[in-house]
């Protein structure tokens, strides 16, 4: 490992303390990297700014930023235990290719800025991809909703066949819960897309930093202002992230859960494409749903990561060490969450409806609650209605269709008024949001 920068005279680093210190750092800060690299840039221009560095120097530290970034993405340059982090790595470089001036990267900054600002970045960008992602989503179930809106299925509630249902009920309100998604997460970046870069360790230096330059330089939409806000919402914009993102994969756990049970040969009410489904290692009858299911898994490392920074929140303000831990459990939890919804837009275009499954399952007590409606608005009050229906369960199909049964279901939203055109609209503004 290189010198430490913090490393005082005369006191000897204990090896095992240091790796205890340096946990996962060197790991994770490959994920981090490259928005490491590039506030790195736009740093260094600031102190152009303020004249810190000469033109020369500011030059030499981009040529050699965007180098060691190419080097980075070819593999020829590797962030190992060498190093203490990643900071260090890019400082470490800089000084070997440039020597003081590489030296002088640092100047203004802690450690705790640099990631700061890196997660920040990365934060943003995977908040981006959970936006698009859940657009994406809503359109594949806006555009089947529309497609099968007359499709009879059966519907559930307590996981018992209640009422007749449809395809373009069951689709649209998955389009509708990722719209909202899409803007829970585009709400959420709107709240994280503050620079915190010149804000040290929380308490600013003594250097007329360019704050300015770098909000502009790196995209972000406002500064950061107070440098105890920027340690304040460490972990508190990790935290909001989360939940955005866990909105979208809750949902995503009960779609898998449907198709858990669509699948099986219980239900039989759908297919899925091939790609989608294992071999069992020891039973040669059969195929597994393994997507869907660990689909239906991905949340519990969401719903972790998020418990795992709430707890670390229980801090005094200012920055402490503790706050480090918040890294590690942002990449685990976007890492399974937006691997599992790049997923889910090609499984829900390609599954396809058993038809006459989903008639088979369709039985007489189905159409009970059309005879209740139908009494009670012939003028027979809804009690006597409910309970004379409830007895003659049995027979409430009798000269009853499921196509009838959803045609009459004309509240806003149910089967004979899908409202598909709002739930369009409000995806159509998901663009210009």
């Amino acid at each position: 490992m290189s010198d430490l920068l913090w490393q005082k005279p005369g006191v000897t680093v204990d090896a095992d303390i240091q790796r205890f210190l340096a946990g996962d750092d060197v790991l994770l800060d490959r994920e981090f990297f490259l928005h490491d690299i590039r506030a790195s840039a736009a740093h260094a221009q600031g102190l152009r700014n303020i004249g810190i560095l000469s033109g020369e120097e500011l030059a030499g530290l981009e040529r050699e930023l965007a180098a060691l970034a190419d080097d980075f993405r070819s593999g020829a340059f590797v962030l190992d235990e060498r190093y203490e982090d990643g900071h260090s790595a890019i400082e470490s470089r800089l000084t070997e290719r440039l020597g003081d001036a590489g030296r002088r990267i640092h100047t203004g900054r802690s450690r705790n800025d640099q990631i700061l600002v890196a997660t920040r970045l990365w934060l943003k960008e995977k908040l981006a991809r959970v936006a698009a992602l859940s657009r994406g989503i809503a359109k594949v179930a806006l555009d089947r909703a529309r497609a099968e809106h007359d499709l009879p299925i059966p519907g559930y509630t307590h996981i018992q066949r209640a009422v007749v249902s449809s395809a373009g009920m069951w689709w649209a309100g998955w389009a509708e819960a990722f719209i909202d998604n899409a803007i829970r997460a585009s709400d959420t970046l709107k709240l994280v897309d503050a620079n915190p870069l010149g804000t040290a360790a929380g308490y600013g230096v003594n250097l007329k930093l360019d704050r300015e330059h770098t909000t502009q330089a790196l995209g972000f939409s406002r500064l950061q202002v107070s440098p105890i806000y920027a340690q304040l919402s460490r972990g508190k914009f990790e935290l909001a992230a989360l939940e955005a993102l866990g909105g979208a994969t809750l949902d995503l756990r009960r779609i898998a859960w449907d198709l858990s049970l669509f699948t099986s040969a219980e239900f039989g009410f759908v297919s899925l494409p091939a790609q989608y489904t294992t071999g069992s290692s020891i039973m040669p009858n059969k195929r597994n749903p393994d997507v869907i299911e660990l689909m239906r898994a991905t949340h519990a490392s969401v719903a972790a990561a998020r418990t795992e920074i709430e707890q670390l929140l229980s801090l005094p303000s200012g920055y402490h060490r503790d706050l480090q831990a918040s890294k590690g459990a942002i990449f685990h939890g976007f890492g399974r969450g937006l691997a599992a919804l790049e997923l889910l837009p090609a499984l829900l275009a390609n599954l396809a409806w058993r038809e006459d499954r989903l008639r088979a399952a369709i039985d007489s007590g189905m159409y009970a609650t059309d005879v209740a409606v139908d009494a009670a608005l012939a003028g027979v009050p809804f009690r006597e209605a409910y309970q004379a229906a409830a007895a003659a369960a049995d027979s409430a199909g009798q000269g009853r269709t499921p196509e009838g049964s959803l045609a009459a279901r004309v509240s806003p939203g149910a089967a004979a008024d899908l409202r598909l055109d709002l739930l369009q609209a409000r995806w159509d503004a998901l663009a210009t949001a």
